[in-house]
């Protein structure tokens, strides 16, 4: 653990510098999930948090240790829309101006309140451009900060409290899961789940259209695929950062699969038994272990983060309605 990216101190600190800028969130539970899954499941509702996603966690956690100087300058960030709501809030509330880089077809959802909280949006096709060049260039000709998705010891330690949390709420876990897209919320509850108990187990969950983490652990190196094709927007992610990378390799078990049709399932489930609105990645941990796709974890404690609630109501409809039965 000492000779991680990020230490359990690092994530106590950062819990510390974002208390009275994010909400604690709640955990719930449902005997029909339990039996679906067969494992007592503790949902972390990271949904309920400000901008709806634990991307406010990593934004503040980062944004707050600017000095003066780097305030003044701003910050720039490239997210598809949990992070770009995250550091746009961020930077309002702490008196910083931002530039959020954002593929043009990200959520209008998400691009509406990213533009609310009162940042600068610049589009960009994905699938054509680079956004980190992009977010670069603002760098070079404003001075600003830039403010990673994952990649990034703040942020990953900001994620890293909602494991913080759920295991101070829930005590005796023997797994977590989390959705992973470029893994600052698995490395971050990683992080501060073993810190808490250092025999837990530690999964993750991914698109199968975007699989980057799991062939990555499988390869012993980090790898690159093409911008994936499915409804998880907030898990459309290329590569695993280098630093989130370092820590699944030494702390995580395994980072498991699941469909888009998995995922639609899940969403209708959380909606219809437990009245939550969860996006397509947020739900991924959670259509995991309904699946049964995480091993070894039956009739065991298993704490579940559901990472984030932003879909628009027309698109929340049309994805849980005309499910198989």
């Amino acid at each position: 653990m000492n000779a991680l990216p990020v230490s359990f101190d690092d994530v106590r600190a950062a819990a510390e510098r974002i208390r009275g800028h994010v909400h604690q969130t709640p955990v719930f539970t449902s005997r029909t999930a339990d039996a679906l899954a067969g494992a007592r499941l503790f949902f972390k509702a990271e949904t309920l948090q400000r901008v709806g996603a634990f991307k406010a966690r990593g934004a503040f956690s980062r944004l707050t240790l600017l000095s003066e100087g780097e305030r003044k300058r701003g910050v720039v960030a490239f997210s598809s829309g949990n992070h770009a709501q995250a550091v746009a809030l961020a930077a309002r509330d702490l008196g910083v101006p931002a530039t959020i880089v954002m593929p043009d077809d990200a959520p209008s959802l998400k691009l509406a309140a990213t533009r609310g909280y009162g940042a600068e949006v610049v589009l960009y096709d994905r699938r054509r451009e680079d956004r980190e060049a992009i977010a670069r260039r603002f760098v070079e000709e404003k001075g600003a900060v830039l403010v990673p998705p994952f990649d990034d010891e703040a942020v990953i330690a900001g994620q890293g409290t909602a494991a913080l949390e759920l295991l101070g709420e829930v005590p005796g876990l023997d797994a977590v899961v989390t959705p992973c897209g470029g893994a600052g919320l698995l490395a971050g509850t990683a992080v501060a789940a073993r810190g808490l108990a250092p025999v837990i187990r530690l999964f993750g969950v991914e698109p199968e259209a975007g699989d980057d983490v799991a062939r990555s652990l499988r390869e012993g190196a980090r790898v690159a695929i093409p911008v994936p094709e499915t409804i998880a927007d907030s898990l459309q992610t290329t590569r695993v950062g280098e630093r989130n990378f370092a820590i699944l390799q030494a702390l995580v078990e395994d980072v498991v699969t699941v469909s888009d049709l998995e995922l639609r399932q899940a969403m209708a489930f959380l909606f219809s038994r437990m009245k939550l609105v969860v996006e397509p990645g947020g739900s991924a941990a959670a259509a995991a272990l309904l699946a049964r796709r995480i091993p070894g974890v039956a009739g065991k404690r298993v704490g579940v983060v559901l990472s984030g609630g932003n879909v628009d109501a027309a698109r929340f409809a049309e994805l849980v309605t005309g499910l198989p039965a």
